[in-house]
């Protein structure tokens, strides 16, 4: 990368993280009343926290040197007011900032879950989970201290270092100035240190991302790394990981072993240039004892701040780091928005029409193969339609279009006449069933996983649900029956138990529309045969689409698509088409010969 590229790269960095720090700020301005009274308590803490160095001044000079006890009193009792007004402050300020800080963080997670909620699935199938969690968690926390810990830091501090400035010209112009030659060191210094740690930053929320996304990946993967015996393979691949954020890490601390020693080590250096340069004045009698320690003494409040707001660059370079990624997530837009004057759908009559729907799912890639080529299907309300093929067919595309999980590229999608990129996503979705493959269990009991669906669903229709699908006896055999806690994602049940209590689920919600997406391939023999009995009132007076493999589960379909390469070749009853001997017969034969082995 040239110089000039590089140049343009960290301005275009630092523009959008000033766009990035405005919507932070927005974060603050429904607690700008207490943001207000906030940085009140803080001036007030840091003019208290300047007042020593003054009145040593007065102490020494015009009290103890002049033998005048009223003046040590006086100056005493403002030592005392200094003290207790700085506490007062303090304690106002730092629960200010707390309160604040953690009400805007709470906003910020909860905007960050509406958004990912607003995302069609495709976004979902592009990013690793783990990252996304890492996203909510360790980057929001990350900006915990740099909302908490360093906007008090940072105003304080400069405050602190303006104040101190003003002090010290006051006691001795020439001192003070100086001291003051400092500064273009420390900039250079600080500059040098900004634009080599920036990247370093960077890379450490990369990492951390990376971490939690293979671990989320591997603890959900367990039985299939037990399985196969992997775990050493997994152990090594984290260990990697693991090396590389400790190196990014220690990039960052070698940087801060380098750099802090070096702001102490100048500070150090003006201290006792003053020393030297105002005792000499002091032995003259140019300047006053009482000047010169008050001098020495606000020193502290001089390199102090400077201290402290290089180790708030720190936290800024981490905080902003974790920005950028947050406000990278929140800046992702939906590719499937509802149009402003969307139709809210009535109560749906469940006909479906495909008219030349073309789809591909990589449209960055025009040579990629389409998963939909020129279907057009209609199916009217209360039919059931059984899609067939081989894998890659373009079966569960043909069910996400139908739920709106993506558009089509070109042509169009209605349900009830309606154009689904004319009608709100809610509405279609809120009519909508879908049982997927694997039957996919919340935590919790295993009433709540069947009325997940609706809510205001009774117990009666809890209980008729499962038992209509089968699912009653096994779960009244459950140590709680249907109190009985099912465990992350259902783990506490059989794959064939979990399908069954997704079939309530989708029994319960009674949706128009109803897409059964290879729901019994996870189930036995003697489960199919109970689930197909249900099957009977689940698909009935709707309109379903069920996509199998098992074939058995279609025969009674009212029309059947055999679908090749994103196109129909075949559609008509199971006797017409293996009457026609053509694909679907082909299709059946084979798959009699592997029940029949």
């Amino acid at each position: 990368m040239t110089r000039r590229a590089e140049i343009k790269r960290r301005w275009r960095q630092t523009s959008g993280r000033g766009t990035k720090l405005r919507g932070l700020l927005q974060l603050l301005r429904p607690y700008r009343s207490r943001v207000i009274l906030m940085f009140g308590a803080l001036i007030f803490a840091t003019a208290a926290s300047l007042a020593p160095a003054p009145l040593v001044a007065v102490a020494i000079d015009k009290g103890i040197q002049a033998k005048d006890e009223q003046v040590l009193y006086l100056v005493t009792a403002a030592f005392v007011a200094a003290a207790v007004i700085y506490w007062l402050a303090t304690y106002l300020q730092t629960y200010l900032t707390g309160w604040v800080g953690q009400r805007a963080l709470q906003d910020l997670r909860l905007r960050m879950f509406r958004h990912l909620q607003t995302m069609p699935v495709g976004f979902f199938e592009r990013r690793r989970a783990g990252v996304l969690i890492s996203r909510l968690t360790n980057d929001v926390q990350a900006l915990d201290s740099l909302v908490t810990d360093s906007v008090t830091t940072l105003f304080q501090a400069t405050l602190t270092l303006v104040g101190t400035m003003v002090i010290l010209l006051l006691l001795d112009v020439q001192l003070a100035l100086m001291v003051f030659l400092i500064f273009p060191i420390m900039f250079l210094a600080s500059l040098a240190f900004r634009i080599i740690s920036a990247d370093a930053y960077r890379r450490t929320r990369e990492t951390i991302g990376s971490i939690t996304a293979y671990l989320q990946e591997t603890l959900s993967g367990i039985r299939v790394v037990r399985t196969f015996g992997q775990e050493p393979r997994h152990v090594r691949e984290f260990g990697e990981l693991n090396d590389k954020n400790r190196d990014a890490n220690m990039t960052t601390v070698n940087l801060n072993a380098a750099y802090f020693p070096a702001v102490e080590m100048v500070g150090s250096a003006a201290t006792v240039a003053v020393i030297l340069v105002g005792g000499a004045q002091a032995v003259q009698g140019d300047i006053s004892i009482g000047v010169l320690v008050a001098f020495i003494g606000a020193l502290n409040g001089f390199f102090d701040p400077i201290q402290q707001l290089s180790q708030l660059y720190t936290t800024y370079q981490a905080g902003m780091a974790a920005l950028d990624k947050i406000f990278e997530l929140l800046d992702e837009e939906s590719d499937l928005v509802d149009k402003p004057d969307a139709l809210e759908l009535p109560t749906l009559r469940g006909e479906i029409e495909f008219r030349d729907v073309h789809f591909q799912y990589r449209t960055d890639e025009p040579d990629h193969a389409p998963a939909m080529d020129g279907i057009s299907l209609h199916i009217p309300p209360g039919q059931t339609v059984a899609l067939v093929g081989e894998t890659g067919a373009g079966k569960s595309t043909f069910a996400k279009l139908v739920a709106r999980f993506y558009d089509p590229t070109s042509g169009a999608v209605l349900v009830d006449g309606h154009d689904l990129r004319d009608v709100a996503s809610s509405s279609l979705r809120g009519q909508l069933g879908i049982v997927p493959q694997e039957g996919f269990l919340f935590s919790g009991t295993v009433y709540d996983n069947i009325a997940f669906g609706r809510a205001d669903a009774t117990e009666d229709e809890v209980h008729d649900a499962a038992r209509a699908v089968g699912a009653h006896d096994f779960i009244t055999k459950l140590e709680h029956g249907y109190d009985t806690e099912v465990g992350e994602r259902g783990v506490q049940l059989s794959a064939g138990q979990r399908q069954l209590l997704a079939f309530a689920r989708a029994l319960v919600a009674d949706p128009r529309i109803l897409i059964l997406d290879e729901a019994t391939s996870n189930v036995d023999l003697h489960s199919e045969t109970k689930i197909e009995q249900g099957l009977r009132r689940l698909l009935a007076g709707r309109t379903a689409i069920v996509i199998a493999h098992r074939l058995s589960t279609i025969r009674q379909a009212g029309r059947i698509v055999v679908l090749e390469h994103g196109r129909i070749v075949e559609q008509g009853t199971h006797d017409e088409l293996l009457a026609a001997e053509g694909h679907y017969w082909r299709l059946y034969r084979d798959w009699m010969e592997q029940a029949a082995a």
